[in-house]
């Protein structure tokens, strides 16, 4: 599906398939990508996968969430899942090049990141990074456009439970205006064309509520990117 997608990108570094194992080869094999990374249809501003002509679910079309556009490289299940979670839970932040291949490969996100006038990481809190000694989302994003990247503009001003923790209901209004753009960067925001990034997309709270506070700052266009996309 994807012939040639990793060619050269490693070929002075030799390693292993994060998925198969396969030696040498890159961290994602092109083998496990076409297996694992088909595309598939899915809803344009929350990035659900919908059957083949449907733009958006029917509770984009009901609620339109502050996102123009939703990009999702696989869903959250194997083996993406269990990657993800050595990604962020194991320190194993060198998974963030692989992962970004990985979106580069995802239709209409190579495009997102040349548009943009900013690509923003979705900031942790403090307690939060200092627990994890990294945000994946940054080191995803420095991948993905490392001369774009403006981890400075968005703020997280609330600490909140981790949202798998949560319900729904309780996911929505844990993160209610947990982010804000910081004051003195507003003029970075004022008719700006933005990408936020972050890992995984699970009822979209966090993600949105981002999205509010950058919209709400001036943006003129927001689309959201992540790894994996719950179902």
């Amino acid at each position: 599906m994807f012939p040639g997608l990793f060619n050269g990108m490693f070929e002075a570094l030799p390693s292993q398939c994060l998925v198969c194992h396969a030696w040498p080869a890159q961290p994602l094999c092109e083998d496990c990508v076409n297996r694992f990374a088909q595309p598939q249809p899915r809803c344009q501003t929350c990035a659900l996968p919908v059957p083949m002509g449907v733009r958006q679910c029917g509770m984009c079309v009901k609620s339109p969430p502050p996102l123009d556009t939703c990009l999702a490289a696989v869903s959250y299940a194997y083996p993406w899942s269990d990657l993800i979670v050595g990604f962020k839970f194991q320190k194993q932040p060198g998974r963030a090049r692989a992962f970004s291949l990985l979106l580069r490969s995802t239709p209409w996100v190579e495009p997102a990141l040349d548009a943009a006038d900013a690509v923003v990481p979705m900031p942790l809190s403090g307690l939060r990074l200092r627990s994890r000694g990294f945000n994946q989302a940054l080191m995803l994003a420095r991948q993905l456009a490392p001369d774009k990247t403006d981890s400075r503009l968005l703020l997280r001003i609330k600490d909140t439970p981790p949202q798998s923790s949560l319900k729904r209901a309780e996911r929505l209004g844990s993160v209610k205006d947990a982010f804000a753009v910081d004051p003195l960067l507003l003029n970075r925001t004022k008719g700006a064309r933005l990408v936020l990034v972050d890992d995984v997309m699970t009822s979209g709270a966090s993600l949105f509520s981002a999205a509010r506070a950058l919209r709400a700052a001036g943006a003129a266009h927001i689309t959201g990117v992540v790894i994996a996309r719950t179902e």
